[in-house]
């Protein structure tokens, strides 16, 4: 039971990774292209975490917090760059 649920959520995620990926390239301005890039970076988080389950390790787990955080501080960095022009002030 849990294997199928495992596969039918590596679909989804999949799918979602499409459309988010549909988003980054096709969005109409480049807020809502920073906004694609940061679902993407979650979706990705969430596809580590399933591939952690599958297989049942732990470095997995690791690497989706490491990406998680970078993801944070790459989206803040964009969002202000975009709002004030530069990053260091």
């Amino acid at each position: 039971m849990l294997t199928a649920a495992i596969e039918i959520g590596f679909v989804l995620i999949g799918v979602a990774l499409a459309l988010t990926l549909y988003r980054l390239l096709r969005g109409p301005d480049t807020t809502d292209r920073i906004l694609a890039l940061d679902t993407l970076g979650i979706d990705a988080i969430a596809l580590l975490v399933l591939f952690g389950i599958h297989d049942a390790s732990t470095a997995y787990f690791e690497v989706a917090l490491l990406l998680a955080l970078l993801g944070f501080v790459g989206t803040v960095a964009l969002c202000k760059f975009l709002l004030r022009g530069d990053l260091i002030e």
